[in-house]
């Protein structure tokens, strides 16, 4: 079960269920990738919503490398999920609003598709 306190979610990536958080050092990791400045930045980055496909995948992976899987960014590109493209989409921005506390953060939106 996720610790949502912590702004964990949990959903269904390559087949499995998973677990993702955006730790500190993931955050790190986001903020490097995506040359943002600061958490501000970065949390404006995030609310522009305008994500491409790789941001997509950079999100994903940090989620679930601060999860503690040891997973490649290459490697997360090939896993699929319910919903195909909607599917990324949804869980980015879950992770995302559990990260930053956005309201649209759900329990009912992260758990895994039946």
């Amino acid at each position: 079960m996720p610790n949502h306190h912590r702004g964990e979610i949990e959903t269904e990536i390559g087949g499995a269920t998973r677990r993702l958080v955006l730790t500190l050092g993931a955050l790190a990791e986001l903020e490097a990738a995506f040359g943002a400045a600061d958490l501000v930045a970065l949390a404006e980055r995030f609310g522009s919503g305008r994500l491409k496909a790789r941001d997509l995948v950079r999100i994903i992976g940090a989620g679930l490398r601060g999860a503690g899987e040891d997973v490649s960014d290459d490697e997360v590109a090939e896993m699929t999920v319910p919903d195909g493209a909607a599917g990324y989409v949804r869980i980015a921005a879950d992770l995302i609003a559990a990260t930053f506390g956005a309201p649209a953060a759900k329990e009912e939106t992260a758990r895994p598709l039946p």
